[in-house]
């Protein structure tokens, strides 16, 4: 059975610690860098809701269903965002990476190689998980573009998938990285954060 408990995993540039309360006034911080809630195709809190957005996501992770992180940018100990593991699928050694947002000011930079590297590279080498799941809007197009970089294949489209918040009904694309891929994900991802700067993604 996996069994995924609270961990730190850090590059020399960024932090993924395990989210707290504490976090909330920084998430809310966060979010405002770019109003992050009026994005039509995630789900970012109102700056105002990050307690209740902290406290479902620890009560998931007591629940052994969710690993939420707070992503920290180690210049200036700087919360940026947060993302997670989540959909656990402790029998068959499968996770989702998701609910990840980042600060407008920090996207298309170091942050979300980096951390996707942590992520995947724990999943993998610690975790021993079979296959990582990556799932977003089918019309975001940023976040699908970054998940096709990683090497990700595409597994489907599963339609009408999800209400949001405005109301609109959401297909959700779903992409994968498993075992056997991932030395090659690896070695992409180490080249990308060996060359990471200011406009890379």
């Amino acid at each position: 059975m996996l069994h995924i408990a609270p961990v730190t995993l850090a590059t020399d540039r960024l932090v993924l610690r395990p989210m707290s309360l504490d976090d909330v006034p920084a998430f809310a911080e966060a979010a405002k860098d770019g109003a992050l809630w009026e994005k039509k195709t995630t789900t970012v809190p109102r700056p105002e809701d990050f307690d209740s957005y902290v406290s479902k996501a620890l009560d998931l992770q007591a629940a052994g269903l969710a690993l939420p992180f707070t992503t920290v940018v180690r210049d200036g100990d700087k919360v940026v965002g947060s993302t997670r593991y989540m959909n656990i699928d402790a029998t068959n050694h499968r996770v989702e990476i998701g609910t990840t947002w980042i600060a407008r000011s920090w996207q298309r930079s170091f942050v979300n190689s980096h951390a996707k590297f942590l992520m995947l590279r724990h999943a993998f080498e610690e975790l021993d998980c079979n296959a990582v799941e990556l799932r977003t809007h089918v019309l975001n197009d940023q976040s699908r573009a970054a998940i096709e970089r990683l090497g990700a294949k595409l597994d489907g489209i599963l339609r009408r998938h999800m209400i949001m918040p405005d109301g609109h009904i959401r297909d959700t694309v779903v992409y994968s990285i498993i075992r056997e891929e991932w030395p090659a994900v690896k070695a992409r991802l180490e080249d990308r954060i060996a060359g990471t700067s200011v406009g890379a993604a």
